[in-house]
């Protein structure tokens, strides 16, 4: 094995994937929020740059091919378990959390299935979208959970009657609440939207990939 600078950053992004789940576990929020929100948004940008060395340093390797897709798949999955176990919009957030998590198996098992012949099938530009997509969603929707636990109404110990008075101007909003309040929802709407696109490129690269596989599937006759 060969561990130069893009395969350590590799390893660094995968390694970052359970530490998301770790934060929530042992640190209180809204700092958990803030901690998972600069962890994806750091491990994301690795994802970029060790493959931008890796071609410019001529380090591209066969450990580096290995564990590149590995880490994406594990920072997406858990990033969205994460959020749909805390999110105050996670009832919405499953129907497309599911789709790209089954996906994501599927096509992974299929690639298991295949072995070496699954090299032949080569990454397209719409699942380099998708991951794009997928990255992107999911750091709005963890920015979401930092807007609700430090800008919100939680931040400054206030109950729902109070906000709902503040919103319908029944209230002075002394701590502009309302501008924060609907920062968070908007922001929701913003993260539950693009997650919703990358689910739809999910299933349009995962049926591509499936559709020409097919030649390989073929029994023998």
């Amino acid at each position: 094995m060969t561990w130069n600078i893009p395969n350590i950053l590799t390893a660094m992004r995968l390694v970052a994937a359970p530490a998301l789940a770790v934060m929530f576990l042992y640190f209180s929020r809204p700092f958990a929020d803030w901690a998972a929100l600069l962890l994806f948004v750091s491990a994301a940008l690795t994802d970029w740059i060790d493959g931008h060395l890796a071609r410019t340093w001529k380090q591209e390797t066969k450990l580096g091919a290995m564990l590149d897709p590995i880490a994406d798949k594990a920072m997406v999955a858990i990033a969205l378990m994460v959020i749909v176990g805390f999110s105050s919009m996670s009832p919405w957030l499953v129907l497309p959390a599911t789709v790209i998590l089954f996906r994501e198996v599927f096509v992974s098992g299929l690639r298991e299935y295949l072995g070496d012949v699954a090299g032949t099938l080569k990454v397209t530009t719409l699942a380099k979208w998708k991951t794009t997509a997928q990255m992107v969603a999911i750091a709005v929707l963890f920015s979401q959970g930092v807007f609700e636990h430090y800008f919100g109404m939680s931040a400054f110990g206030m109950d729902n009657a109070l906000v709902a008075d503040i919103m319908e101007g029944r209230e002075e909003d002394v701590l502009g609440l309302r501008w924060k309040y609907l920062g968070s929802i908007w922001t929701g709407y913003l993260g539950l939207g693009l997650l919703w696109i990358a689910a739809a490129l999910t299933l349009i690269t995962g049926w591509d990939y499936f559709r020409k596989a097919q030649p390989l599937l073929k029994e023998d006759s």
